[in-house]
This record gives structure tokens, C-alpha cells and sequence, in this order.
């Protein structure tokens, strides 16, 4: 990418990626790490490719190997197309190792030592490579070996364990939590190894556990039983911790709300016209307020209804109060909020087609600046001869390669 004085590069400007991941935890990674600026090289299998190329809701899409799961987590990378399987094609990567920073692979733990391409063979060719393994359970332990998914992981976890309500458990959630996990924090050991590198020159070899991110993830739900032994339970909508803290119905629609501390209670029922609460016997004290947590819901519910979520998140949150509808996905994506920060951005289809393709940027913006892909997905193998050239292959070459079946 260019860069003038007056425009700093990006955070990875410079950082070269071979992605080897499929499906989502692995290809999220990748993407965090493209949308900062790194070049990410997707090495996918020919003719097939990443799964999630067949994966979505668009069966055309999926059936010319441009799912919608792909297109979402690969916005900004180049394909090369490589079989592993292949001695040519094992060669061709332990060439483009000796060029790259950084590889992600997740595959169950052993397939790539068995093709002879594991992280000890690797850090021969490249002492300073950063190799990011992603797995369900880590590259140690008797459940290593074991093939995971993210409900898998979800289940293993304990998160289904507190998701719903006692009569609902166990539930699953709604989106795949424990691969974005996974993928966040294989982003985030990718990036703390470069800084160590770029301070002692030595590469690092990072074994990541969804299930580990996912205990890791849920906080305050692990931590009360670690320190305190109470088996955590499934609330609902309700916060363990506080109380009025859950979603509440009003006259039209659902809110969620958190006065977690007494200025905010006092506050929220005043504001709903339900002053007295504050000095009921039931309610004066935090903890008087988690005991009788339905019967407060009931009083303060009636004050609610005299108004719309959409007007009580207003007024509740001018006065300090939090408080947030509770909105489907089109209604979250459609916020002013998400448009005045630049978080959706639209992309041509990488095969040409009309309309336009839509995908999420950066979480985080960078020195006020929003973070986005600006190159579509890249169709199978799209750069796979640009991508040889740079390794050094001539035209002789990369045709034999071809005709071999290696890329």
C-alpha cells in the first residue's frame, strides 16, 4: 500500500501471511490480520479450496466456490493453490516460507508433521517464522487428536450449560462464538509474536485452544466458581451479578438494561415513574434486589409500558442509565451509529457480478482512521501464478507444476 508522510502505514504494513486455515476460526484470524494491513496468502487445495467456498446461503454463490461464509472472513487476500499432498507442491510452500513472516494452519494437531511439513521443519528454512497452530483442544493433552466444531466446543465449554433459561439449557448460541474466539486470539498471538520478534529476532511457535478461548472468554461465569465454588446456572436474560440487569419488556418491543449500581436504580425508576421501588423493603439493597429479582421485574415492567424501547433507550440513556434495545441483525446493521463509523464496507464481486458485496471492517479504528478490506475475496486460485513468480518460478516451471496437479 502507498503511504505519503502525512499518512502513517498500516499497523502490518509489511507482514507477509500464509493462511493454510479453513471455515472460520483459522480464515477470521487471517482476516483481522489482512484488515491491518498484512498481505495474507490464502494456500488452499485445487479445484475444492477452503470449505466455507460451498458454505452460506446463497447455493449459487456456494456452488461456484464463492460462499457466502468465504466471502465474509477473506476480503483482502490472495489465493495460491497448492496440494500438500504433493512433494512438488510441499516444496513450493517450504520455498515461500523462507519469504513469509507468519503461517496459520488449522489442522487437527499432527497432519502437518505427517506431510513433513510440521513447525520443526519449518523453523529450519525460517528461524524467525511465526507459525500460529489453531485447534480445538491445543497440540498436547488426551482430547488433541479429537475433531472439533465450534458447537462441539461450545457443549465442552460449559457455555451451553448457562445459555438459556432452566427450562431451555443446555442452548447453543446463535452464531459461531467459539471459532471467532479461537480467531481472535490467534490474531492477537500472532501479533504479540511479531513484536518479540522484531525485538529478539526469534520466530515462535503458538498452539491455540478454542476451548481455552472460550473458558477464557466467559469471565465472570468461570472465575465465580474458581474462586467462590458456586456452580454457575442458567438466567435467562437475567445478570447474575445485578439486579435490575436483564431485557424488559415495554410497550413495544424488548430493552435491555443495566442499573448495576444504586444512583442508576434510583434514576431508572424515577425516570419510569416507579419512585417508591427505591424504598421498598424488597428492593433497598443490592442484594435484596437479586433475591427478589421477578418481583422487581414485574413493577418495573409497568412503568415501561407506558412507552416504546426505542424512546426508553433514549431517555434512560441521556440520564445515565444503560439501557439498549434489543434489535435483530438488519436492525444492528442499519444503526447511524454503524454507518458514521465506516464498519460496512462494499466491495465488487470477485467474479464480476452485479451488486455489490458488503463485509465487516476493523472493531477498531487506527489514529481515528476506520480499518477495511478494499480488495474483494479472491476466486480459487486467483494469484497462483503472480504468486510463484515472486518466489522465483519461470514460466517453464510453473506449467509443469500445473500439468503435475501441484497448484
Amino acid at each position: 500500500m502507498s503511504t505519503n508522510a502525512e499518512t502513517p502505514p498500516p499497523l502490518l504494513d509489511g507482514v507477509r501471511v500464509l493462511d493454510l486455515t479453513n471455515v472460520l476460526a483459522g480464515p477470521f484470524a487471517g482476516y483481522q490480520l489482512a484488515l491491518q494491513g498484512a498481505d495474507v496468502l490464502k494456500v488452499e487445495m485445487p479445484r475444492s479450496g477452503d470449505l466455507a467456498r460451498q458454505l452460506g446461503a446463497d447455493r449459487k454463490l456456494s456452488e461456484n466456490l464463492l460462499g457466502a461464509s468465504f466471502l465474509a472472513q477473506n476480503a483482502g487476500k490472495r489465493s495460491l493453490t497448492l496440494d500438500l499432498k504433493d512433494e512438488e507442491g510441499r516444496a513450493t510452500l517450504l520455498r515461500a516460507v523462507q519469504e513469509y513472516d507468519v503461517l496459520i494452519e488449522n489442522f487437527r494437531p499432527g497432519v502437518m508433521d505427517r506431510l513433513g511439513i510440521g513447525w520443526e521443519t519449518l523453523r529450519q528454512h525460517n528461524p524467525r517464522l511465526v507459525y500460529c497452530a489453531i485447534s480445538g483442544f491445543g497440540q498436547t493433552g488426551p482430547m488433541r487428536t479429537r475433531p472439533a466444531y465450534d458447537q462441539i466446543v461450545q457443549g465442552l465449554s460449559g457455555m451451553m450449560s448457562v445459555t438459556g433459561t432452566p427450562g431451555s439449557t443446555p442452548l447453543r448460541a446463535g452464531f459461531p462464538v467459539a471459532d471467532t474466539l479461537g480467531g481472535t486470539s490467534a490474531a492477537y498471538a500472532v501479533a504479540a509474536a511479531l513484536l518479540r520478534r522484531e525485538r529478539t529476532g526469534k520466530g515462535a511457535f503458538l498452539d491455540v485452544s478454542m476451548l481455552e478461548a472460550a473458558l477464557t472468554a466467559m469471565g465472570w461465569v468461570t472465575s465465580n466458581y474458581l474462586v467462590t465454588g458456586r456452580e454457575p446456572q442458567p438466567m435467562g436474560n437475567e445478570n447474575f451479578t445485578a439486579a435490575p440487569s436483564g431485557t424488559f419488556a415495554t410497550g413495544d418491543g424488548h430493552l435491555n438494561i443495566a442499573a448495576n449500581r444504586q444512583q442508576q436504580f434510583a434514576t431508572l425508576c424515577r425516570l419510569i415513574g416507579r419512585e417508591e421501588l427505591v424504598e421498598d423493603e424488597r428492593f433497598r439493597h443490592p442484594a435484596d434486589r437479586k433475591a427478589h429479582r421477578e418481583e422487581l421485574r414485574t413493577e418495573v415492567e409497568k412503568g415501561l409500558s407506558r412507552r416504546s424501547a426505542e424512546e426508553w433507550e433514549h431517555i434512560l440513556s441521556d440520564a445515565g442509565v444503560p439501557a439498549g434495545r434489543v434489535l435483530s441483525v438488519p436492525g444492528a446493521l442499519s444503526l447511524e451509529q454503524i454507518a458514521e463509523r465506516d464498519f460496512v464496507r462494499a466491495l465488487p464481486y470477485p467474479d464480476g457480478r452485479d451488486g455489490e458485496l458488503r463485509v465487516l471492517g476493523s472493531p477498531f479504528r487506527v489514529d481515528g482512521e476506520a480499518v477495511g478490506a478494499t480488495v474483494p475475496p479472491p476466486i480459487l486460485g486467483e494469484h497462483t501464478e503472480q504468486v510463484l513468480a515472486e518466489l522465483g518460478y519461470g514460466t517453464e516451471e510453473i506449467d509443469r507444476l500445473k500439468q503435475r496437479g501441484a497448484v
